[in-house]
Parts: structure tokens; sequence; C-alpha cells
């Protein structure tokens, strides 16, 4: 185990986690505003694998031990992080992205020497934005159509549009010194 929050478990992923991942991963809600499609049994399988592999995916996991979503959070240049989440649809709404994102964010800044983390979502995606905002991330733009994951049936990209998001060491820790008070 990697952290501990109040109700969960943030770990790194193992391949047992191939039910929990594919129960989140199958469902059109969780997956409408992300860079993949549905997933299969055996797409997640093999998903949970990679995952167990890759030191920058974080499995979220009640305390009872299911899994209900993911946190990526990965270095980049000059001590800037990308963080990114998805979650269970079934458990959307009741502060488990907040909880274990502050968690892993301030374990990034105290503990792993971040400078700055990122993060980046679509505009239509509301909860994903406004996530950001709870935890002390600001808007720092709007890409327009900066990117795409799929593409029309006459092949032409489906370009999207971008939220960048931002929030450094010192804001982080402000923050936390306002909730104290």
């Amino acid at each position: 185990m990697l952290l501990e929050t109040e109700r969960l478990f943030i770990r790194y992923f193992s391949e047992e986690d191939k039910g929990d991942l594919y129960d989140y991963l199958s469902r059109e809600e969780v997956v409408k505003y992300e860079p993949y499609t549905l997933y299969s049994r055996q797409a997640a399988a093999e998903e949970a694998a990679r995952r167990a592999e890759d030191p920058d995916f974080y499995a979220v996991a009640l305390k009872l031990g299911k899994v209900i979503g993911n946190l990526y959070l990965s270095k980049g240049d000059y001590d800037t992080w990308e963080l990114g989440y998805v979650f269970n649809s079934d458990f959307w709404g009741n502060g488990y992205a907040y909880e274990s994102a502050a968690a892993l964010i301030t374990q990034a800044f105290e503990e792993w020497g971040a400078r700055r983390l990122v993060a980046m979502c679509n505009p239509q995606n509301q909860s994903s934005w406004k996530l950001l905002e709870r935890l002390g991330f600001r808007r720092e733009g709007t890409l327009i159509r900066n990117i795409y994951f799929f593409c029309d049936e006459a092949g032409e990209p489906l370009w999207q549009d971008t939220y960048e998001y931002g929030i450094l060491k010192e804001e982080w820790r402000a923050d936390a010194d306002k909730e104290c008070v």
C-alpha cells in the first residue's frame, strides 16, 4: 500500500484488479471523455497487467478491498507532474475522487519533490473541472480543438477543446493552511 486515507487505500495495481477495472472501464458514462473505448473483459485483464507494471497508475480501493477508480500521476519536465483520474460511476458523488487525489497531491508535493501539478479535462466534463477547482487548481487556459481521440466515419478527426489546470506547491500549502484554521 502506498497511502491510506480515512476511507481508502491508494496502491499500485495488481493483475487481480482486472474484474474491478472492467467494472468501471466497461461503462459508457465513465469512458465518455477518455482516449479509449469501452473495455472488454480481456482488454481489462491486459490493462490490469500493464498498470501493474506502470508506477504512474494508482488503484483507489475502498478499505474493504474493491477498486473503485484510479489516479494517474506522471513526472514531466521541470518538476511538473500531470494528474489524471477515472472512477467507477457507482461511486460518484461520495468524495472519493477528492479524498484520494488530495492525498496523492500532498504526497507529490511533500515527499516526491513536485513543484507544480497540471491536469487537463474536456470542458463538457463539468464534474472533472469542478473537482480540480475544489482541489485548488487554477484554470490556466482553454486549448481550442487541440486534441482528438477518435475519427468520424469518413476518417476525419473529432477535435476537442481542453481546459488546462495547474497548481504550485506553495499554493497547495496555502490551501492546506486555510483548511486548518
